[in-house]
């Protein structure tokens, strides 16, 4: 837990492009920002100079800091580049095909006949079966050989392996098998990061579950280095203050938590930014909003519905699925440095991007890929200059990339090359919001689009555009968002086990395993130092009708008519019918929330309308026309703006076009209504 002596809280996301630090005062909420360019050779790096940059704004040293929140891409990398440890698979005899065989199901949007099947994370080499089994129920039907263990352990030792999955059939029904073979690797085999299926999802369907322990596993080494030369660094610059990182599930946990289960951080740094943008707009009043966190590689997209943010257990990284709890988005390769490419005469943008070596043309760093940021720069969206002066950008260089690779080749003016990569930036944008909205049953024009991420609010209008929202929501900080989100974020785990047998709901024993979860819970709440009045407890069910193939999470209180009254409410809700087959509970999750002391919102002090800082030159679709750009450190609440103008700040630049109206809204944020029809 932090430090209550020492006032200051400092959040950290190193994204692909940049890296965006918050320091803030929790009994003012004083904020004070920095952003620095993300160094992909060595992330701690720019961790360090982001802190000092932004505790030399707030004129505070590091021994006044009580607690350091970060969201790290390091595990997210690593799986995405299939650049992990050499990891082997320790499984049951006669389930080393598991991976192999996988799921029957494709990817939503690839070609039926095209399709080719991604290569496993391990493969058939460094896969070793042991001789045991435990049956479905949690009974010893097979002892387990500890010889064939040590021949797996030799194996292991003379391929070089670094780490290690232990995945056996059936061990969330009964773990001991699992726990001993786990320890005896760890035993002949020092140094070996080994990682049993039950510290991970000790939940039904094999390939999930073997497949969630192996890239944990590969993970693992990396991001304790990572971690360790963190903390050192931390050590070096006089931090004392406990280090908590960012999860998928939307909150923080410390660093033994972390080095346990390195996967549950695979999309910390999205869920940060969706934690913020929640909080955002509910200063402003907004329960019902979509965000889009749109930074240099990527666009995340997640739907918040009555305040609530869902997690779901069927997200992916990569080609891989991962069934950890997670923030529920989706992720669509389109950020500023998304690059625009002619493929088969024909305009594409993303997936692949500039990053930050070299970036996009405009940076000067050797790129010469035409990207969204040089569409951006081509048009006069951007400004030369950015985060205060420290980094400029040439907009010459952005039109002979544009030119080059786009205008010329399809025969089109600059000006129309650079609004047709936005198009398809934007269109790609859409269709990935469509998937969060309406296709769970949502029309998306009865929410408020909350754009962020340094590209966010040059994208927000002309996405609310497409899609028919009428309003948009900037938030006070928009390309530290995610940084932000930190500062808001509570400790939190999930504690899960599939029941022995599913089947209809037996109260006796879902309670007796509920009381097991909690139990659990209560020694990781011990772990995090978490005081009692602070500790919050929630089960869910997941339930499904008899035959199915997925459940739906639903709370359990503790009787199996309110859990499947509240199921057919559920699947009512998501697929439009209920049905009259029996009811089936497969596993419990509980959900363990330490909450953190929450800093105080300012609140924007009222002021007139400011005088623009300059004019620029914009190349709207209706035409080009000179336009305003205002400070928005001017900004006062109830200030008012007609579009087109821009509003520019040390993270994101925003956009308004014409028929677009801005206000300052008390709590920091701007609000985008439509002017006119």
């Amino acid at each position: 837990m932090p430090s209550t002596s020492r006032p200051y809280a400092v959040a950290i996301d190193i994204g692909g492009t940049f890296t965006d630090v918050t320091v803030q005062d929790p009994a003012t909420g004083r904020a004070w920002r920095a952003k620095t360019p993300s160094n992909p050779a060595d992330p701690s790096l720019a961790f360090i100079e982001g802190m000092r940059l932004a505790l030399a704004q707030a004129g505070a040293k590091t021994q006044d800091i009580g607690r350091v929140l970060h969201g790290t891409t390091v595990a997210t990398n690593l799986i995405l580049e299939g650049k992990g440890a050499v990891t082997a698979l320790v499984t049951t005899k006669g389930f080393r095909h598991v991976l192999d065989i996988g799921r029957q199901d494709i990817p939503r949007r690839a070609n039926l006949y095209a399709w080719i099947k991604p290569r496993r994370p391990v493969p058939a080499s460094r896969i070793f079966e042991i001789t045991e089994r435990i049956a479905a129920g949690g009974a010893v039907h097979l002892p387990l050989d500890e010889t064939s263990v040590t021949e797996a352990a030799e194996a292991c030792r003379r391929l070089g392996v670094e780490a290690i999955a232990v995945c056996l059939l059936h061990s969330f029904a009964n773990p001991d098998h699992e726990r001993r073979v786990a320890a005896l690797l760890r035993d002949a085999l020092p140094g070996v990061a080994v990682t049993a299926s039950i510290d991970v999802l000790p939940v039904v369907r094999e390939y999930e579950r073997t497949l969630a322990t192996i890239l944990n596993a590969s993970v693992m080494p990396a991001v304790a280095t990572y971690v360790a030369r963190l903390a050192e660094r931390l050590t070096e610059a006089g931090v004392s203050a406990p280090l908590l990182l960012m999860q998928s599930n939307g909150g923080v946990a410390g660093v033994a938590t972390i080095r346990r289960a390195p996967a549950v951080t695979a999309l910390s740094g999205p869920a940060a930014g969706v934690v913020g943008a929640r909080d955002v707009a509910r200063a402003a009043g907004i329960t019902d909003l979509i965000t889009v966190d749109i930074g240099g590689t990527s666009a995340d997209i997640c739907l918040i519905k009555n305040g609530r943010i869902g997690l779901t257990q069927q997200g992916h990284v990569g080609a891989w699925p991962l069934p950890l709890p997670m923030v529920d988005m989706v992720t669509v390769g389109a950020g500023g440095g998304s690059i625009a490419a002619i493929t088969d005469g024909a305009l594409s943008v993303g997936p692949a991007s500039a990053g930050a070596v070299p970036g996009p043309a405009c940076y000067g760093r050797g790129g010469t890929a035409a990207t969204v940021t040089d569409a951006h720069i081509v048009l006069g969206h951007l400004p030369p200059v950015l985060l205060g002066g420290r980094m400029h950008l040439d907009p010459a260089l952005a039109e002979a990339a544009i030119l080059r690779e786009v205008a010329e080749p399809l025969g089109m003016t600059l000006h129309n090359a650079a609004r047709g990569i936005l198009a398809i930036a934007d269109s790609n944008m859409v269709g990935a919001i469509r998937v969060v909205s309406i296709e769970r049953g949502h029309d998306p024009r009865d929410f408020t689009l909350v754009p962020f991420g340094g590209a966010g609010p040059l994208h927000g209008v002309a996405l609310a555009d497409l899609l028919g929202i009428s309003r948009v929501l900037i938030p006070p900080a928009p390309g530290v968002l995610c940084a932000e989100g930190l500062l808001a974020a509570d400790l939190k785990a999930e504690f899960h086990r599939t029941l022995p047998r599913a089947g209809q709901p037996d109260a006796k024993a879902a309670n007796a395993l509920e009381a097991s979860l909690r139990a659990e819970a209560s020694a990781w709440f011990d772990l995090e130092q978490v005081a009692e009045p602070d500790r919050v407890l929630e089960t869910m069910a997941l339930m499904r009708y008899e035959g199915q193939g997925g459940e739906i999470p639903v709370p359990w209180t503790g009787t199996a008519d309110a859990a499947i009254a509240a199921f057919h409410e559920a699947h009512q809700a998501l697929y439009g019918f209920t049905m009259a087959t029996p009811v089936e509970l497969v596993t419990l999750r509980v959900e363990a929330t330490g909450r953190m002391p929450q800093p105080v919102m300012p609140h924007l002090a009222p002021a007139p309308s400011p005088q623009p800082e300059e004019q620029r030159r914009v190349h709207f679709a209706t035409g080009s026309t000179l336009t305003p750009v205002f400070a928005r450190e001017h900004l006062g609440a109830g200030a008012t703006l007609n579009g087109p103008a821009i509003i520019t700040q040390l993270d994101a630049t925003t956009l308004i076009p014409p028929g677009w109206r801005a206000e300052a809204h008390p709590s920091g944020s701007i609000l985008l209504t439509r002017s006119q029809p």
